[in-house]
């Protein structure tokens, strides 16, 4: 038996994991399960998957449920220390965090410090603190199952490594190839600068929140995957080649010293990297179709368009730079995504708003702690709310 623990049930992760489990059979089971404010959707998967706990972190959304929980389900209270408790429930197995954005960290250190097993789709925290939180991971004995789909393949490609112990494969591997399908706009002609929120969220192969969506579109999604796989990979950043894939049929590849490239290829269907993470390390029957070669008939690569994408550059500098400046970005881009959705910028203003806080980002050297990385996104988020209200952002020079 299985027993796992669902952060961010209601949202693309969080639901494409849950027909995973429901699909696997008794012998996996959900135990507890969060949301933010999904009431109606999160009441059905509470009373279909009747886990011993739930918890939702809007207050508002609290009051309505806590009389329609089913019997046995206790809901916790509207507040981080749930998602806390959630994550080191000494009974849970597995942590599958499908939160957005900074509210993961504290659940996933949390984790981490009860040696769980976190199949982690909520790559912010391993940006804002990636090397600090696999140390944490080392002493702790957790271990995190990446379950993105990119950094997912490479995990696979990997697989006969010792989780969270890179360095000794890393002498074999001569380049990852992190692959991207370039968004909604890698092929448009028209400026980006009249990009609107429904053609953001309009992604050509992913069905995933808006948060993510956006990221995609900017490709500060695939600026972040490429930090948290060098972090989670102890790979360095020369070793990265980040390919444009509009197919999204290899969702990533490792190439070894000897010239061998080790490819995952599957249908761009989430629940195959959920799927793996849950089950690991057995491979059990997929509900998604096998991908068949003959249709697919071509696979594209090309390099991605540093100037049209700035956000891909500002990720690998602030990588670059180390110390506080991934978690800065981290929280000015939430910042900036949530602005543009609100339609308070426009969608080439993201990158401005973004550069504009990592200017003014102060200096510290080498690793941080994590309660560094914790203040570095709440300054962060100040800074970007701050140059926002004054329409303080102007053009990205790297």
């Amino acid at each position: 038996m299985k027993n796992i623990i669902v952060l961010g049930s209601t949202g693309s992760i969080g639901t494409s994991a849950l027909d995973v489990i429901a699909r696997l059979g008794p012998q996996y089971r959900v135990i507890g399960m969060s949301a933010n404010k999904n009431t109606e959707l999160f009441i059905k998967q509470v009373h279909t998957f009747k886990p011993r706990f739930a918890a939702v972190l809007d207050a508002a959304s609290y009051e309505i449920l806590k009389t329609q929980m089913p019997k046995g389900t206790q809901l916790l209270p509207p507040d981080m220390d749930s998602l806390v408790f959630l994550s080191s429930l000494p009974s849970a197995n597995l942590i599958i965090s499908g939160l957005v954005g900074a509210v993961g960290f504290q659940p996933l250190i949390a984790a981490i410090k009860a040696g769980k097993t976190i199949a982690l789709a909520n790559k912010e925290p391993m940006v804002m603190a990636g090397q600090s939180i696999m140390q944490e991971c080392r002493r702790w004995n957790a271990t995190i199952i990446p379950v993105d789909s990119e950094p997912s393949a490479i995990f696979q490609c990997m697989e006969e490594t010792d989780a969270n112990n890179y360095d000794r494969a890393n002498e074999s591997i001569s380049r990852v190839f992190l692959t991207a399908s370039g968004g909604p706009f890698a092929r448009r002609k028209k400026a980006l600068s009249t990009v609107t929120p429904a053609e953001a969220l309009n992604h050509p192969r992913w069905k995933m929140g808006k948060k993510i969506t956006v990221d995609s579109a900017t490709l500060m999604n695939k600026g972040f995957e490429a930090i948290e796989i060098m972090n989670l990979f102890s790979l360095p950043q020369e070793k990265v080649q980040i390919v444009i894939h509009p197919q999204s049929l290899i969702h990533s590849a490792v190439e070894y010293a000897d010239g061998a490239i080790l490819a995952e290829m599957s249908e761009p269907d989430m629940r195959i990297p959920i799927q793996y993470a849950v089950t690991y390390p057995k491979r059990l029957p997929s509900p998604v179709k096998p991908l068949n070669l003959f249709e697919a008939q071509k696979l594209e690569f090309f390099e991605p368009d540093f100037d049209r994408f700035p956000c891909l550059d500002l990720a690998l500098a602030a990588q670059r730079r180390g110390s506080v400046f991934p978690a800065v970005l981290s929280a000015a881009d939430e910042v900036a995504v949530d602005a543009f959705l609100k339609e308070r910028i426009k969608f080439t203003d993201i990158p401005k708003l973004i550069y504009s806080v990592l200017k003014e980002t102060y200096g510290r050297t080498g690793r941080i702690t994590l309660n560094q990385a914790a203040e570095a996104d709440a300054w962060g988020r100040e800074k970007a709310l701050a140059n926002l209200a004054e329409k303080k952002y102007k053009k990205v020079i790297l």
